[in-house]
């Protein structure tokens, strides 16, 4: 839980000394991406950048600042969870309530994409640049390529992610990409392609990115061919966790089988584990990092 003096705390630094959160990112204590055992456990949370505030039903569940930064920092301090995923405005947050020490904290870069707009797949940046990620001292970035091969608005995003993918390896820093296969459903919206060889594709489009390969992860999706989907690239994985579901028993043994594949290295999940049906995240996020680190209690 964050005190009511440490909130209190956070606005009033957030009004009188914006430099303060400069200070506390440079103060941060840092370790490498992988724990001991040589897999990763990330917690995600930029969702409320694309305007996704509802989880389960309930559609504004995520507009509480302050109850998603608890949620957060309640997952971030068990020991097995090794870092964050979020846009700049959380990571800022998160530095000066002190949670980022000894954890990894990887940038959100493109969330412009907002989920329903009609420019939905040309998802351009509006977070994290490259030259901020090195700035901060952060580790990385993450990208999202939502691929529809009838919708144009695919192509800036696939010209910016490459862009994105050069400029991380010159400085040396993670390359997370997100490369989803995109369709429009009757309704006109745009949705998840789950059709696993249209993934497969992606993979092979996502592999080719950038002018080098040498700092890219792909995260994706534990689909029912997660084994050919990850054996179609050589970069390591990590699993994402998706729209939260009825039964977290299900995604839990998806994930327990997709970290049985050689390149999958871990976790990026969110919404799964901060907003579990029964409302316990410590208990959900203990779990979740039994499966990516099940002979270790967090970082060695």
């Amino acid at each position: 839980m964050i005190s009511n003096e440490a909130w209190s705390g956070l606005l009033e630094t957030r009004a009188t000394d914006p430099g303060a959160i400069a200070t506390a990112l440079g103060a941060r204590t840092t370790r490498p991406l992988l724990a001991a055992d040589g897999n990763t456990f990330i917690i995600a949370i930029d969702h409320p950048a694309r305007g996704m505030v509802g989880v389960s039903g309930q559609p504004f569940v995520m507009a509480d600042r302050r109850d998603v930064l608890e949620r957060t920092m309640t997952a971030l301090a068990d020991p097995g969870v090794d870092g964050v995923m979020a846009t700049p405005d959380i990571l800022d947050d998160l530095a000066l309530l002190g949670a980022l020490d000894g954890k990894v904290a990887i940038g959100s870069i493109n969330r412009g994409g907002l989920m329903g707009s009609a420019w939905e797949l040309d998802d351009q940046l509006t977070g994290h640049t490259v030259p901020s990620i090195v700035e901060q001292g952060l580790d990385g970035a993450k990208m999202l390529l939502r691929i529809d091969l009838d919708d144009e608005r695919s192509k800036p995003t696939i010209e910016a992610c490459a862009r994105w993918i050069t400029e991380l390896a010159a400085v040396r820093k993670l390359a997370m990409l997100e490369p989803l296969p995109y369709t429009t459903d009757a309704r006109g919206h745009k949705v998840l392609d789950t059709d696993d060889d249209t993934l497969v594709k992606c993979v092979g489009i996502a592999n080719a990115l950038g002018a080098s390969s040498a700092y890219t992860w792909l995260k994706l999706p534990a689909t029912a061919q997660v084994e050919r989907v990850m054996a179609a690239t050589s970069m390591p994985g990590l699993i994402l966790g998706g729209t939260p579901g009825p039964r977290p028993e299900t995604a839990f043994d998806e994930w327990r089988r997709a970290m049985d594949v050689p390149n999958v290295r871990g976790l990026v999940v969110g919404r799964s584990l901060l907003y579990p049906s029964d409302g316990d995240v410590a208990g959900a996020v203990a779990t979740a990092a039994a499966i990516v680190h099940p002979h270790q209690q967090g970082p060695q």
